[in-house]
């Protein structure tokens, strides 16, 4: 008897990803333009989610934790926070095998 297997999403990130999420606009945008770098449906989880609609901004949030979720209400209730950008990317640089030091 063969045991049914639940399919997970990719949570792998490679260059061919990263060139999609660029060409999507991720990452990009202010207020309710604002498309965040990943959604909760990027990332295969087993934790907690959550998709809340900000009053601040007028979009959906995505939150992959409670922690960015409270964090998030206490935000877009605050006066002097004039938007809210979960999932923002940072910088990447470039580091040459020459520069890795194994310890």
């Amino acid at each position: 008897m063969e045991a049914a297997v639940m399919a997970y999403r990719q949570s792998t990130v490679d260059e061919h990803k990263i060139a999609r999420l660029q060409k999507e606009g991720r990452g990009l945008g202010r207020g309710a333009e604002y498309k965040p770098w990943l959604t909760i449906y990027d990332l295969a989880s087993k934790g907690r989610s959550h998709r809340v609609f900000g009053t601040k901004t007028r979009r959906i949030h995505h939150f992959l934790s409670d922690i960015e979720w409270r964090l998030f209400l206490h935000l877009d209730w605050c006066d002097e926070v004039a938007d809210i950008r979960e999932q923002f990317p940072l910088e990447r640089i470039s580091i040459s095998p020459g520069h890795i030091r194994m310890s």
